[in-house]
């Protein structure tokens, strides 16, 4: 197996921390200097409104040079406190897909080449998130208690590695029970496995429940004062060596990026 860089960054549906959303040659830019070669991504827009219409798992990938990517759409619609939209699958497309939308999921991004893909539904729970935003009757701010959105994840085989990325649920305990049955898909794979993603679960609890060994231990949300480790790059099974971590800010995104070199152990 080479060394391989792996990374992982929720970017928000392209938002900056100042609240604008970039267009696709910022988010081109805003991930141009990770120089990863596999970058797992959440919270990504396709065909949305309030992101420009971009296909920002496209822009994504041509800002690190991705030859090759699979989204997974989880959301068919805008995510809302009305639930306005509907579950999509989830369904993997690529580069050779349009990403007509309105769309919402995560993003597996390769410059290596893909021996195999596949995509792990993940359900959703039934707990509501309290965020506070304006009320697009009146305009005033207010709080909303917006549903959990289906999750999935999506796993690329590159060779002797296989990376799977994912997004939790914010609830807890749904996170924790989709976490088990990523445990039992990941079973099943050949070779080591790196699971990369926002897990919405704190410090060593994901590495502990996958029997797993972090690869970056850093603080990633909130982005510009980080307090938390929400975000994850662990080792699932032997035969891996992680080494150069870090855990950087981009000009996207309310988490930081987190990276590592993997390397056979």
């Amino acid at each position: 197996m080479p060394t391989v860089r792996v990374g992982t960054v929720n970017v928000a549906s392209g938002r900056t921390p100042a609240g604008p959303v970039l267009d696709a040659a910022g988010l081109e830019k805003a991930v141009g200097g990770l120089d990863v070669d596999v970058l797992a991504v959440q919270e990504v827009d396709a065909g949305q409104p309030r992101s420009r219409h971009v296909d920002q798992a496209a822009a994504l990938a041509a800002g690190i040079g991705a030859a090759d990517w699979r989204g997974a759409v989880t959301v068919a619609g805008t995510p809302d406190p009305f639930r306005s939209w509907s579950p999509a699958g989830p369904v993997l497309r690529g580069r050779h897909a349009p990403g007509d939308g309105p769309l919402y999921g995560i993003a597996l991004l390769s410059r290596l080449p893909v021996l195999e893909w596949s995509v792990l539904d993940l359900g959703a729970g039934r707990a509501r998130l309290p965020v506070q935003g304006p009320d697009p009757r009146t305009g005033r701010v207010r709080w909303w208690w917006f549903p959990d959105e289906p999750r999935a994840a999506v796993a690329a085989r590159l060779g002797t590695l296989t990376v799977v990325a994912t997004h939790l649920s914010f609830a807890p305990h749904t996170a924790v029970r989709q976490l088990r049955r990523l445990r039992r898909w990941i079973a099943g794979m050949p070779g080591p496995v790196v699971l990369a993603g926002d897990l919405n679960l704190p410090g060593g609890l994901p590495a502990r429940l996958l029997r797993a060994t972090p690869l970056v231990r850093a603080p990633s949300f909130p982005a510009p004062a980080p307090r938390v480790q929400l975000d994850h790059l662990l080792a699932v099974g032997g035969g891996l060596h992680g080494a150069d971590a870090a855990a950087t800010v981009l000009p996207v995104g309310d988490h930081r990026a987190l990276t590592v070199t993997v390397t056979p152990a």
